[in-house]
């Protein structure tokens, strides 16, 4: 059982934190019938629904057999390493930060190395995540916390766009200069890359998650009802890949849960809820920003959005707060792990890259904010 444990505290560490934050919570106020008002049901339908589609997709090797059809006319170092970053921006737009960089870093390190540019593993992949987290903020399904703030704050999808667009288009500009910064116009060996094989798809089972994915956008465009297209995504996956089921981040969903729970009864404590607020008036984008260095920008921004109706402040904060330290966004963490696993590894290295790039971008980023909001 304590190995269990363990090994969920190393795996699932902010999981595991809001399941005890949860649990503290429920010793100040018991359970009673206001515990399923704390409950965002509709952006747990949708974000099941988006995590299963994305991953039968994945799993069929979707993403992989268009990144790898536009790799093979590259023959530059810096012009595979733009290809492979921008992937991860423009992808993560519409399958999610995590999805993208689930997809996209293993390829990124065999692509890589099978082209004798290992060398160049760490700036690429730091790039790659900075990339799917910027890439994100840009719509409403990008990443969770902005799905979770579009439904709570019942912004347009137009709106949404406009506002996070002046950001993104930015840090699509530092990427640009950034990946041909840190790669060199040296000629790569294409018969390397030639030897890669993307995975195996089913045509009929991709036709069949991109039709569900088209459909759980109208829900995003508040057309159906949130259940009426899980049930139906739910079906066709048991019907026709049944498997994918077991391939889903359910602890995500989890965390979502309780970190429901807690912030539901940290607002009818009325001395916290008051603390709280006080320091968060005002200060909306400065405290989700910070915040999200040390507890990461998922429950950073359930917890202040519960203090504040300022949902544009907090909802950049947020998109802007994944940079900075490497647990201030889970997809952060899920690029870090995947670089763990390659042979000969640096991860000091890695993770001072990732700081010092992800500084420099803050500072632009933070800057046109201040710019656009003065």
């Amino acid at each position: 059982m304590l190995r269990v444990i363990k090994n969920l505290f190393k795996n699932e560490p902010v999981t595991m934190v809001s399941f005890i934050l949860a649990v503290m919570s429920v010793f100040l106020v018991p359970f009673d019938k206001q515990y399923l008002d704390y409950i965002n049901f509709k952006t747990l339908g949708t974000l099941l629904s988006l995590m299963i589609i994305m991953s039968g997709l994945s799993g069929q090797g979707f993403f992989r057999k268009i990144a790898k059809n536009l790799l093979d006319k590259v023959s530059q170092l810096r012009v595979l390493g733009l290809v492979l970053v921008l992937l991860c921006f423009l992808f993560s737009m519409f399958i999610t930060n995590d999805v993208a960089l689930i997809t996209f870093v293993p390829f990124a390190i065999e692509v890589l190395c099978m082209a004798g540019q290992d060398g160049y593993l760490i700036p690429i992949i730091v790039l790659q995540t900075i990339a799917a987290n910027l890439g994100s903020m840009l719509t409403p399904i990008g990443n969770p916390h902005n799905l979770f703030l579009y439904d709570l704050a019942h912004f347009h999808p137009v709106a949404f766009v406009k506002m996070m667009l002046p950001y993104t288009l930015l840090a699509f500009v530092i990427l640009v200069v950034m990946t041909c910064l840190v790669t060199g116009n040296k000629k790569i060996n294409r018969s390397h890359k030639e030897d890669y094989k993307p995975g195996y798809e089913t045509p009929l089972r991709t036709i069949i998650y991109l039709v569900l994915f088209v459909l759980s956008l109208t829900v995003v465009l508040r057309v159906l009802p949130y259940y009426l297209v899980l049930g139906i995504v739910i079906v066709a996956v048991i019907i026709f890949d049944r498997k994918n089921l077991l391939e889903v981040d359910y602890f995500l969903l989890l965390t979502f849960l309780f970190l429901f729970i807690f912030v539901g009864n940290m607002k009818r404590v009325d001395v916290v809820n008051e603390f709280l607020s006080n320091i968060v008036a005002g200060r909306e984008f400065e405290t989700t920003l910070i915040t999200s260095q040390f507890i990461n920008n998922v429950p950073t921004t359930i917890l202040i959005s519960g203090m504040t109706t300022n949902y544009k402040a907090v909802c950049i904060g947020a998109d802007f707060g994944g940079l900075g330290t490497l647990i201030a966004s889970m997809a952060s963490l899920i690029s870090f792990k995947l670089y763990g696993r390659v042979k000969g590894n640096r991860k000091g290295k890695y993770i001072l890259t990732f700081t010092v790039f992800s500084i420099i971008f803050l500072v632009f980023l933070v800057s046109e904010y201040y710019i656009l909001n003065n």
